[in-house]
């Protein structure tokens, strides 16, 4: 599966009042009607008792400029909210430079060997400025080829590496 590419996010819930969070690869899309998104967190996972105490999650979709931000979330580093830009908006930790931000609430979990699928229904979406996204796929972090910015080039510059 190293070679599948997935969106990149990172996840956050409150509990006792304090901000959590963790890196995904796991976000999909669900439904329109009613708009809903699936993801997987491992079994394990500090952040799945505090979603599942909570019944509700935030989901903060990174841009391509964010691998920084997404190798801090997935490290177990202490305090990863004491090295990030965030806030709180609907009572979930957001990320202050992500591109894209939903609030779910939790709908179900479902089992799936060593994770648990997360189905959420999305309550609110904000802020998605159309930035390039972050993916990760054989093992490294990057954007789709497509979205990535292209640098401009002069017409002289696009004819002489046509004519080679």
């Amino acid at each position: 599966m190293a070679d599948v590419c997935t969106p990149v996010a990172v996840v956050t819930a409150t509990d006792d009042g304090l901000p959590h969070g963790t890196t995904v690869g796991s976000l999909t899309s669900l439904s329109l009607r009613p708009p809903m998104v699936a993801l997987a967190l491992e079994r394990r996972s500090r952040l799945l008792p505090k979603i599942l105490r909570s019944q509700r999650f935030g989901v903060n979709l990174l841009g391509a400029e964010q691998a920084d931000v997404a190798r801090e979330f997935a490290s177990s580093a202490g305090d990863r909210f004491g090295r990030v830009a965030w806030h709180p908006d609907d009572g979930l930790p957001r990320l202050r430079e992500a591109p894209g931000w939903l609030v779910c609430e939790l709908d179900r979990q479902v089992p799936g060997g060593d994770h648990v699928l997360l189905l959420g229904r999305v309550a609110r979406i904000s802020g998605t400025r159309g930035a390039a996204p972050l993916v990760y796929g054989r093992r490294t972090f990057g954007t789709h080829s497509a979205a990535a910015p292209t640098p401009t080039r002069s017409l002289a510059d696009r004819i002489t590496a046509f004519a080679h």
